[in-house]
This record gives C-alpha cells, sequence and structure tokens, in this order.
C-alpha cells in the first residue's frame, strides 16, 4: 500500500500540514479520520522505507513543525533516503541543502547531481535552480545557453521565477536573441502571478513602450502592484506617475505618499522626489499624505 493511501488514516490537520508540504494539488477529502500520535505514524512509514513519508519527514525536520526540533541534519537525511528511491521533490530538496550547506557540507557537485535527477522527472524547482547555477557558473561553467534551456523548461510549467529570468534573459538578450515582446511575455506571466520585480519591470516596459506598445495607465497598473507588495523602486515610479500625471490624475498627495514609502525603505531619489514635492504642499496635505504612508 503506497504512502499516499495510508494517509487516509491520519488526522485531518496533519494531512494538511502535510498537503502544504508537499504541495498537492489534491482535495483534502482523502484526510479524515484521527489516529494515534501523528508523527511517530509517519515515523513508521518512513522507517519501513516509504519515499512520501521520509520526504515529509524531512519537510517537518527542515521546518520545525508538528512539534519536531528544527534539525537540518535530519532532514537531509530522510531527504536523501527517499531521493535515493528516485522521489523527485526529496532530490530537488537535498540539491537545495548540498546548495546552500544546511544539513550537509556546501557541495556544488552534489548538488548539481540532485538538481538533475529531479529536474529530469520535470520538477519545476529543480529545472529553475539548474537555470541559476548555469547563469551563475556555479558548480559549471557559466552557460547563459544552457540557463535559458532550463529557465524555459520551468516556465512553461508555471514557475513564477524561472518566468522572470527568462524575461530578463530576453531582456538583455543572454543566452537567446534579444526580444523585447518574448521579455514582456514572461514578464507578465510572472506579474499575474504576483512577483514583484516581474510587476515592476512590466510597468517599465508600458512606461517606455519597450515590446509593448507604451501604456501609462498600464504602467501605474502594475508599478502599483509591485508598490502594494512593498518594493520600493514601484514605489517611487509610480510617485513619478502621480507628480507628472501620467496614467493616473495628477496628485501631489499620493505622489508625496508613494515617495515616501519608497524613502522610508532607504531609497535616495524617492526622498529628494519628497522633498521637492513638500514644496508643493500644504501641512494638511503633507499631514494627510504621511499618515495614508503610515497606514499603508
Amino acid at each position: 500500500m503506497a504512502f499516499d493511501d495510508k494517509l487516509k488514516s491520519l488526522p485531518l490537520v496533519l494531512c494538511l500540514v502535510l498537503f502544504t508540504l508537499a504541495g498537492f494539488s489534491r482535495g483534502t477529502g482523502w484526510c479524515a479520520e484521527e489516529r494515534e500520535s501523528e508523527i511517530e505514524t509517519i515515523k513508521k512509514f518512513a522507517g519501513q522505507g516509504a519515499a512520501d513519508a521520509q520526504f515529509y519527514l524531512g519537510g517537518l525536520y527542515l521546518t520545525g513543525g508538528q512539534g519536531l526540533p528544527r534539525n537540518y541534519e535530519e532532514a537531509a537525511k530522510w531527504y536523501l533516503k527517499s531521493a535515493e528511491q528516485g522521489y523527485a521533490d526529496a532530490q530537488n530538496s537535498l540539491g537545495w541543502m548540498y546548495a546552500n550547506g544546511q544539513g550537509v557540507p556546501q557541495d556544488y557537485e552534489q548538488a548539481l547531481k540532485w538538481f538533475l535527477k529531479s529536474a529530469e522527472q520535470g520538477n519545476s524547482n529543480a529545472q529553475f535552480s539548474l537555470g541559476v547555477m548555469h547563469i551563475k557558473g556555479t558548480g559549471v561553467p557559466q552557460d547563459s545557453q544552457k540557463a535559458a534551456e532550463w529557465y524555459l523548461k520551468s516556465a512553461e510549467q508555471g514557475n513564477s521565477h524561472a518566468q522572470f529570468f527568462l524575461g530578463q534573459l530576453y531582456a538583455s538578450g543572454t543566452g537567446v536573441t534579444q526580444n523585447p515582446g518574448e521579455a514582456a511575455k514572461w514578464y507578465l506571466k510572472s506579474a499575474e502571478q504576483g512577483n514583484v520585480y516581474a510587476q515592476f519591470n512590466l510597468g517599465g516596459i508600458y512606461a517606455e513602450g519597450r515590446g509593448l506598445p507604451r501604456n501609462d495607465r498600464e504602467a501605474a497598473r502594475w508599478y502599483l502592484e509591485s508598490a502594494k507588495r512593498g518594493y520600493a523602486n514601484a514605489q517611487l515610479n509610480l510617485a513619478v506617475l502621480y507628480a507628472k500625471g501620467r496614467g493616473v490624475p495628477r496628485n501631489d498627495v499620493e505622489a508625496y505618499r508613494w515617495a515616501g514609502l519608497a524613502a522610508a525603505q532607504g531609497n535616495d531619489p524617492a526622498r529628494r522626489l519628497k522633498d521637492e514635492l513638500a514644496k508643493r504642499l500644504s501641512p494638511e496635505e503633507i499631514a494627510g499624505g504621511g499618515k495614508q504612508a503610515d497606514a499603508q
């Protein structure tokens, strides 16, 4: 009997935790009945050689979940047991631990080995990691073309990080033929998943008309999405749009508010803009913009 089937007998709370760790897309109706100690049950199945249980147990040790003490060495141990059985998620996690030296000595050769095994099974996170290793030349010769190939494999599966970095490669012509339209396409896919850097870059594409027709309203929209998530450069650019009335009605109070939020993160151009805007605002308006910024 597979561990997935055995999970049907575990308590709902634990099943939901495991559901999150594993990234399953299944429903939760299959986790219903209560049983004895959740951790002991997982350890039992892991000890019997169930690869998925070993992966889950590794995840619990990695995060310190379900009352287990965080223990990177134990996490690596269980990930290895699972990975050696061909479990792709465990192979990816083990590669990550070798790449970062958590629970095991840092070893890029081992990281590459396990990322490759996982990526060849279609794991998008491992594919993305291979792209990073090749673009940086970490543990492998620097190869932008191979990086682009791995980013593409990952991006096509919906990995927002890979989509963003693939957009970067198309924007700069690194490892691929420069193509602003392709850059915009991948930034959009990543931005729609909430990637603040992709949202910011997409705002810039619309603001400057690179790869897409210039559209100040769309620029303001994407800068706003990124700015709301706290990205200082997006907050600054949104402030500039408000100050100039591009894509949004001109509003110095809103410009002051967004410039203030960026300045609070140490953004010097935003600080200078805020100081300039303050000369055009009344004390009441400055106070109102400051209160809105504090509430952001």
